[in-house]
């Protein structure tokens, strides 16, 4: 489903009820994408917000081989700070401008779905 048939259900009471779990991330997704400026060719991106304090940065491209490359960094927001884990490393706290970074993609995230996707 487009961003643009989930947004017409969603503003649809009769039909709103059918979208899954699934659908709502994908819309988000579509969405968050868009924050960090033109995505390069070749190049997939995702940014949303997982489930409860979880935020997820995906990011895929073919390498000059035609090798598929990815990153995805998973983000957790604690009482203690914001942690987050590369593929295959540990947690780290993030602080300084990269904290600062995160915290704006967050605030812009929030901002863009809820202006675009659940007016």
């Amino acid at each position: 489903m487009s961003l643009k048939e989930l947004l017409t259900t969603l503003r649809n009471p009769r039909y709103s009820n059918k979208l899954s779990y699934d659908d709502l991330v994908n819309a988000e997704s579509e969405l968050g994408r868009t924050l960090f400026g033109p995505i390069p060719v070749g190049h997939n991106r995702e940014f949303f917000k997982h489930k409860g304090n979880v935020w997820i940065w995906h990011e895929d491209w073919s390498d000059a081989f035609g090798k598929i490359q990815d990153m995805t960094i998973r983000y957790e927001v604690r009482p203690e700070g914001v942690f987050k884990k590369v593929t295959g490393a540990p947690y780290v706290k993030i602080k300084g401008a990269e904290l600062e970074n995160f915290c704006q993609a967050a605030k812009n995230y929030l901002e863009l779905v809820k202006t675009k996707l659940y007016c």
